[in-house]
């Protein structure tokens, strides 16, 4: 395939890459078109930062990296938020080191003690008359730490780093009823971070987890050790004796195609998606004593029963986040190398809930996602001999031909069976559209 300057240069050869119904090989092993992707896909969509609780009060911060770009999540004096860039505008060291903590009322640079307001305007600089007469003040240095486009959301926080472009509501659209869904899934209308959250870095390229996340198909083949033991685990049981959560989460991870042919799915424009529009492996989950009393008070009797009734396996926002909304979890992509994938697992307690829900998601994080967990585990393998595999001689094209149809796209949103391909085609035209245009 071409060089990047010729990727850089022409968007033929990007669009090139994707064929309709194949991908070509390249999106994933080719470093330099990672390195674009951090150019141009990561900054000019809106990517997932952080939780509004993970920053509670004036002064904390959280630390993360969007396109390899360190960035600080800060509460302001006035109850916002801003993402900032991790970087002092004098020698460009990170100004916040750590992964979490308070700034107190400003930021300092560890290196030559320059610091900044929270909202990132400079604040002092040592030795301040030896800048006098010189340019300091007319160069970008001046202007203290970059800010970016950010977005609260009902607590969870995005930004854009380019400073134009699409703006938040008109790039997700309707799926931010996906977060109101899963927001509202607490009588109060706000769910936490909490219990920690679990990292894992898989030598696999982004798009290659972010596909699985709605690939309906693989798991009665994937995961067959898990739903098979479950499955034989259940059959022993005492028949008067509740089985525990683990066996009620794993069991369904063995429902056939038939079942997610019929669950239902929908795609959007910019690459967003749901999978299990009309049932998932989640449906079955029962409500803890009160919880749906405690709904109908704080909702109201139907939306309450719509909020309860909608229980999606996996909404991807694209290109970085894939929610559950029973169990509350997130799982955010943030991609290191074309070879290499930060995954980060997020448990929510809706607040003023039972703690049987945050129980529920705790229980389901560690039994599926943890890099241990008798789930997770299948997944890595497979992600880990793809990435190894598909750098070998042959065909260089991957297929996603299934339940294709010509110009399908052409009219979004679009409801499909959920063992169709379109979901993962869906986000490769996304991919192709962030991608093939250069400044």
């Amino acid at each position: 395939m071409n060089h990047l300057s010729q990727y850089r240069n022409d968007p033929d050869a990007i669009r090139a890459l994707f064929d309709e119904d194949r991908v070509h090989r390249d999106v994933y092993l080719n470093e330099e078109l990672f390195d674009l992707e951090c150019e141009r896909l990561f900054v000019r969509s809106w990517v997932f930062v952080g939780h509004a609780s993970q920053v509670p009060n004036t002064g904390d911060f959280i630390t993360t990296q969007i396109a390899r770009q360190p960035v600080i999540m800060i509460r302001q004096p006035d109850g916002t938020i801003r993402v900032l860039l991790n970087r002092c505008a004098h020698k460009g060291t990170m100004v916040i080191s750590l992964s979490s903590g308070n700034a107190g009322k400003f930021l300092r640079c560890p290196y030559h003690a320059w610091t900044y307001r929270t909202d990132g305007k400079p604040l002092g600089v040592p030795l301040r008359i030896g800048y006098e007469g010189t340019r300091l003040h007319e160069c970008e240095a001046s202007a203290g730490l970059g800010s970016l486009a950010c977005e609260n959301y009902r607590g969870f926080v995005f930004a854009r780093m380019s400073p134009e472009g699409i703006s938040f509501r008109d790039y997700f659209g309707d799926m931010l009823g996906m977060l109101d869904n899963l927001a509202d899934r607490s009588p109060a209308g706000e769910v936490r971070v909490a219990g920690g959250i679990l990292r894992s870095v898989i030598p696999c390229n982004w798009k290659m987890y972010l596909e699985n996340v709605v690939d309906a198909v693989h798991p009665i083949s994937t995961h067959e050790s898990a739903w098979q033991t479950a499955r034989d685990a259940v059959k022993t049981w005492p028949k008067d004796t509740p089985c525990p959560m683990e066996l009620e989460q794993l069991l369904p991870f063995g429902s056939g195609y038939e079942f997610y042919q019929q669950a239902g799915a929908r795609v959007y424009a910019n690459g967003h998606c749901i999978l299990g529009t009309r049932a998932s492996i989640h449906s079955g989950y029962g409500a803890p004593p009160g919880y749906e009393d405690a709904m109908r008070t704080a909702h109201g009797e139907k939306r309450a029963k719509e909020i309860l009734a909608f229980a999606p396996q996996n909404s991807v926002l694209f290109p970085t986040l894939a929610l559950k909304s029973s169990p509350q979890t997130l799982r955010v992509i943030r991609p290191l190398a074309a070879n290499r994938t930060l995954v980060e697992i997020f448990a929510l307690a809706p607040v003023d809930a039972p703690d049987e829900l945050l129980q529920r998601t705790l229980t389901y994080n560690r039994l599926v996602f943890s890099p241990m967990s008798i789930v997770a585990h299948d997944d890595i393998h497979v992600f880990k001999t793809m990435q190894q595999a598909l750098a070998s001689s042959g065909n260089p094209w991957i297929s996603l031909h299934r339940e294709f149809q010509v110009n399908e796209g052409s009219q979004l949103p679009m409801d499909v069976s959920g063992n169709n391909e379109i979901l993962m085609r869906n986000q490769f035209r996304a991919w192709v559209d962030l991608m093939a245009t250069h400044d």
